[in-house]
């Protein structure tokens, strides 16, 4: 179905790739919509628990592919980028906002990762990534501001700093330096890069319940926007006990004192109720 991106599902994991190998997976506007379209597609499939994102060949993604130079950026090319997506500018931000989806999300960043192709890892909840990968975020080199929301995740993983300093120098850095960094989870072999992501989805797909597990990323994700830490403790206590009395519960709990592997039913979109929510 789709033209520059694979996918596939195998044991309760959905797996993409983005698959323009000769371009080193440089995104142009029909890539861009798939993945974005694929991501939404699998977070809607019940049966997928957990998503791994990757690229085919030996880089993860080059960053916006700039074939047409500065005419990219300009005017006529955000409204091409606009048109093709069906997308507003209001609604534009929502385009990547895969933090919002209810299924757990892990990059696997297998090689270079530049650019745009850097910014859109920060939008996963997880990610794994090649030490020797190149990492960089070139953006202010070329008088343009680091986008896909980097300017408020990247600080929040490295502090402000670290985030500044990668954003302002623009320099290249390793994937080793950014699981030292916090950027990643972990650094491993670029060979290793996709086994260790789908160890980490296999292991959520087969024990997390859909449920609290999309709960839990919604509640991590508006935590990091508020500084009132009561209210989130707060919420967070109204949403245990609430989940407490859910039917995948028992068969969370007997599993986990048995030692066995839980069989969970609920949906991964079961709604929370609005008076438990801030």
């Amino acid at each position: 179905m789709f033209e520059f991106i694979e996918v596939e599902v195998a044991d309760g994991v959905g797996v993409v790739k983005l698959n323009r190998p000769e371009a080193k997976n440089a995104m142009n506007l029909v890539m861009t919509g798939e993945l974005s379209d694929a991501v939404k597609q699998l977070d809607q499939d019940e049966d997928v628990r957990a998503i791994v994102v990757t690229g085919n060949g030996s880089a993860f993604c080059a960053g916006i592919d700039l074939s047409e130079g500065a005419a990219t950026f300009d005017a006529a090319g955000h409204e091409e980028h606009n048109a093709e997506l069906g997308v507003t500018d209001e609604g534009l931000t929502d385009q990547f906002a895969f933090w919002k989806l209810r299924t757990p999300t892990i990059c696997a960043i297998n090689g270079a990762s530049i650019g745009a192709g850097f910014t859109l890892t920060l939008v996963f909840d997880i990610r794994v990534v090649a030490e020797d990968a190149k990492l960089r975020m070139p953006f202010v080199r070329m008088n343009l501001i680091p986008e896909a929301n980097s300017t408020w995740m990247l600080p929040r993983l490295v502090g402000v700093s670290r985030a500044l300093e990668l954003m302002l120098t623009g320099r290249f850095f390793t994937g080793a330096e950014a699981a030292a960094m916090g950027i990643a989870s972990k650094a491993v072999p670029a060979d290793q890069v996709l086994d260790a992501a789908l160890e980490i989805a296999k292991e959520i797909a087969t024990y997390a319940a859909p449920m609290a597990a999309g709960v839990t990323k919604d509640l991590v994700y508006r935590a990091l926007e508020t500084g009132d830490r009561t209210a989130v403790m707060t919420e967070e206590t109204k949403l245990t006990w609430w989940a407490g009395t859910q039917p995948d519960t028992i068969e969370g709990v007997t599993a986990l004192m048995t030692r066995g592997v839980p069989n969970f039913k609920q949906s991964k979109h079961t709604p929370v109720p609005d008076d438990l929510l801030s």
